[in-house]
């Protein structure tokens, strides 16, 4: 490691992931040799985690493991594949290309949206894999580093109406991206057939790569769709007539924790100050770098950038990132986060080209009896003579509609139900991650749970006299974080089967964590309180005032101040 200040660094016996990254030849390992290995449909030893760079996940499909292991089979070994798609932009081709795949090559034939603004492949059998990574190469895509222990996808704020600003912020979005990847032509090797390069440096990321994931946003306000609080890294946007002059970066946000470890915890973000657009990369490197050299490798579960803060104090990591980069930080310039929905429908963009925003619940694109979303989405891609954007929302934006095709792309979503007037604003609201039947860390339901919770809650906001507002409800299977339930005003995290632990009390805006009401309780139960506290909310709110803002002043829930601190105060917790 190469910090001045050794004393940050942890000492101690290095978790296992740690001689994993040392041993693996900078991410190549022995995935070339297990891909012709057809005695098993799994990727073995390290190379089940080594995947995981090259932006894969070893799953399989739940639902039928015990099954197969009475047949004497073993479990339907096949991967998910996240792609890198910064500002998750996407062309029309590249959507045809895509979604011919899914239909041909996958076992469930879906293209799923994900809240990290990119699209995952799910059911990808072992045979299929490596044409998967080549069919992505052929039309300038591929999945390096959305996966692992490396900055991620970057993600920008969908922002259709401001284009030029937007533009702008992608464009970082994708410097910011490239810059931070990895260096190692591992991927090109193992899934393209490139010739083995004799040596690989990494100077950005060092050999061990980092000591956990890392997660950047560039954030245009007043949209905070991107949850700036769940990353770890974020570069907020500030425009001065209309041109971007420069960010706020604030650092240290995380949702992810572990049942149980008091040590762990979700984290908001420290706002550093205000930078100019010349010290973008200069500061995105120095904050990854002293990440790097001063995150715990010891206990993977307090490795994240979150922790290190923490630990080392933020006024220490920010003049270290300062020392790094050469760059001074500056007060904060204002901005204000107003919303982190997206605009379903249509809206004019200040170029004068339309933009429609499908509502696609559970970012799920698959073709359903009288739903045929999948088929609607390359009907549209056909003729649409713009991009298409995913949302860190999960929803699809039909970007740069000319005049004359507007109405016929809206006749095709109407016509395959992409388009429907009978979505209320607490399904626009809701959100889940994909959960059971394939990820193998979900405790409990989310994806398959979400639509009819949500239709319950309808019911109790309609029977409250309140059916046009709406609550930010989110589900995560587990306490990982991938809903972003530790940004809602309503989380629920799966503690097991049918189980969840309760968490009140977040705000619309997703600045303030929201803090456990009720442990390890069934989905009756917390029905039941809901429609306790919704009908609470009718009658005792003040003028437009939210429900989690509601449930703080009414101290139904005490606000989480300090992650570290309060979050796992029982005594925050009216009795």
């Amino acid at each position: 490691m190469t910090t001045d200040n050794k004393n940050f660094v942890v000492e101690g016996k290095l978790a296992d992931n740690e001689r994993l990254k040392t041993e693996s030849n900078f991410l190549r390992g022995t995935i070339a040799e297990n891909l012709t290995d057809d005695l098993t449909g799994a990727f073995v030893g390290d190379n089940f985690q080594l995947i995981r760079f090259h932006g894969m996940y070893q799953q399989d499909d739940r639902d039928i493991r015990a099954e197969r292991a009475k047949q004497k089979l073993e479990p339907l070994q096949n991967v998910m594949l996240r792609a890198r798609l910064p500002g998750g932009i996407i062309s029309t081709d590249q959507w045809l290309a895509i979604d011919k795949f899914a239909e041909e090559k996958s076992i469930y034939g879906s293209i799923r949206l994900t809240t990290r603004q990119t699209f995952q492949f799910h059911g990808v059998l072992k045979p299929n894999v490596k044409p998967m990574h080549q069919m992505l190469n052929s039309i300038g895509m591929d999945s390096i580093a959305t996966a692992g222990d490396v900055n991620r996808n970057v993600l920008c704020t969908s922002n259709p109406v401001e284009s030029e600003l937007h533009q702008e912020a992608y464009e970082w979005a994708k410097k910011i991206s490239e810059h931070l990847l990895p260096k190692t032509r591992a991927y090109a090797e193992v899934w393209l057939d490139e010739e083995k390069a004799e040596s690989t440096e990494e100077p950005i990321l060092g050999p061990t790569y980092l000591p956990r994931k890392f997660k950047t946003t560039v954030t245009i306000p007043p949209q905070n769709d991107v949850d700036v609080h769940a990353n770890d890294l974020n570069f907020v946007a500030i425009a001065e007539n209309g041109k971007l002059i420069g960010f706020n970066v604030l650092v240290g946000g995380g949702l992810a924790m572990t049942h149980g470890d008091t040590s762990t915890y979700p984290r908001k973000a420290d706002d550093f100050g205000f930078i100019g657009l010349e010290h973008t990369l200069a500061v995105a490197e120095a904050v990854i770098t002293t990440q790097r050299d001063w995150g715990n490798r010891v206990n993977r579960k307090n490795a994240k950038t979150k922790y290190t803060l923490e630990r080392v104090g933020t006024d220490n990591f920010k003049a270290e990132v300062e020392k790094r980069s050469g760059a001074k930080f500056a007060p904060s310039k204002p901005y204000e986060f107003t919303s982190r929905g997206d605009r379903i429908g249509w809206v004019e963009g200040i170029d004068g080209k339309h933009h429609l925003t499908l509502f696609i619940e559970n970012g799920r694109i698959l073709d359903y009896p009288g739903k045929t979303l999948k088929t609607g989405c390359a009907e549209i891609a056909k003729i649409h003579p713009g991009d298409m954007r995913m949302t860190a929302n999960q929803n699809l934006i039909i970007a740069g509609v000319p005049a004359e095709l507007k109405g016929k792309i809206e006749a095709i979503a109407r016509e395959h139900g992409l388009i429907s007037d009978d979505v209320s604003p607490q399904r626009k609201d809701s959100m889940a991650c994909v959960s059971l039947p394939t990820c193998p860390l979900a405790m409990a339901e989310a994806e398959r749970y979400l639509p009819d919770a949500v239709t319950q809650i309808e019911g109790f906001l309609a029977k409250h006299g309140l059916p046009e507002e709406s609550i930010i409800y989110r589900v995560t299977g587990c306490p990982n974080g991938c809903g972003r339930a530790m940004l809602a005003e309503v989380g629920l995290v799966g503690k097991g089967p049918g189980k969840y632990n309760f968490h009140l009390g977040g705000n619309r805006e997703g600045t303030r964590i929201p803090r456990m009401y009720k442990e390890n309780i069934g989905e009756q139960e917390i029905m039941a309180e809901l429609d306790s506290l919704i009908g609470r909310w009718a009658k005792e709110r003040n003028e437009s005032e939210a429900f989690g803002d509601f449930l703080i002043r009414a101290e139904v829930i005490k606000p989480v101040v300090n992650s570290a601190k309060d979050f796992h105060d029982d005594s925050f917790v009216p009795a």
